[in-house]
């Protein structure tokens, strides 16, 4: 049963995660992005990860994908655009080079923290819990404690998407075009 559940919702995120590529609607994409999260709520629920699967339903398919939604219907996205015109000079290649460094920066700071990062601990080993306070408290504590920096940076990523979202989604001026 569970081997079962974990293939169809495997499949699911699969079919999600390539239908927010593939798709040219927003819109679509937005509902496929829905779709993945739904499925990775339902690993969450598998895990006995109740707490994460409501928070991963509420917060990312609820209100973040509500937010992209109204950010792209918002500016509108009746109109095919033509993606050779720049309309920024140079934009492209300054993508290019700000993410290699930006991937460099990932990349050197996982292999560097990844013990920190992953809450990993080679003396201590694993740590019992503490019976004296709730299961938020303990992980608003984790989360804000030892996570904060991947909180941080969680938290910057969705500010990045959201502006993504939006320049993709905007509407050049009649005299450009």
């Amino acid at each position: 049963m569970v081997e079962t559940v974990f293939a169809v919702s495997a499949v699911l995120i699969l079919v999600g995660a390539v239908g927010v590529v593939l798709f040219r609607n927003p819109v679509h994409a937005a509902l496929s992005l829905v779709l993945t999260l739904i499925g990775v709520a339902v690993l969450f629920v598998l895990n006995d990860a109740h707490f994460l699967a409501a928070v991963q339903v509420v917060v990312y398919a609820g209100a973040i994908v509500i937010l992209f939604l109204f950010v792209i219907m918002l500016l509108g996205v009746d109109k095919a655009e033509k993606l050779r015109i720049e309309p920024i000079a140079g934009q492209r290649p300054l993508a290019v080079v700000i993410g290699a460094g930006l991937a460099a920066v990932l990349v050197t700071v996982v292999i560097i923290g990844a013990d920190v990062l992953t809450g990993w601990r080679r003396q201590s080993g694993e740590r019992a819990l503490d019976g004296a306070s709730t299961d938020i408290e303990r992980i608003g504590r984790v989360l804000f404690g030892e996570f904060a920096f991947a909180v941080e940076i969680t938290a910057a990523l969705l500010t990045v998407a959201v502006v993504g979202a939006v320049i993709l989604t905007r509407r050049t001026p009649r005299g450009e075009q």
